[in-house]
C-alpha cells in the first residue's frame, strides 16, 4: 500500500477534516471520482474529435436537449419497469 503525503492551507485541511473527507476511505472515494471524471472527460474529447474529422454537423441547443430528454425517459423505463408500473 501507499503512503501519501500532503501539504494543505490550514483552513482547507480543517474544513476538510470537519467534512470528514481526510480518511483513508474518503480519500480513496475523491481519487476514484477524480479518475472516473477524468477518463470520462478523455473519452468525450477522444468522441468529439472523431465526430469532427467526421464532418458531422453540431447539434443546435434544441437538438441536444432533445436528446437529453430522450436519453432520460430511456433511463426511466428500466426503473420503472423494475417497480411494477
Amino acid at each position: 500500500m501507499t503512503e501519501l503525503r500532503v501539504k494543505l492551507p490550514e483552513r482547507l485541511a480543517r474544513d476538510a477534516r470537519d467534512a470528514g473527507l481526510l480518511s483513508p476511505r474518503a480519500i480513496r472515494a475523491l481519487l476514484r471520482q477524480a479518475m472516473r471524471r477524468k477518463a470520462a472527460a478523455q473519452r468525450f474529447l477522444e468522441n468529439a474529435e472523431r465526430v469532427a474529422a467526421a464532418g458531422v454537423p453540431a447539434l443546435s441547443e434544441d437538438e441536444i436537449q432533445a436528446e437529453i430528454e430522450a436519453l432520460r425517459r430511456a433511463r426511466r423505463k428500466p426503473r420503472r419497469a423494475a417497480r411494477g408500473r
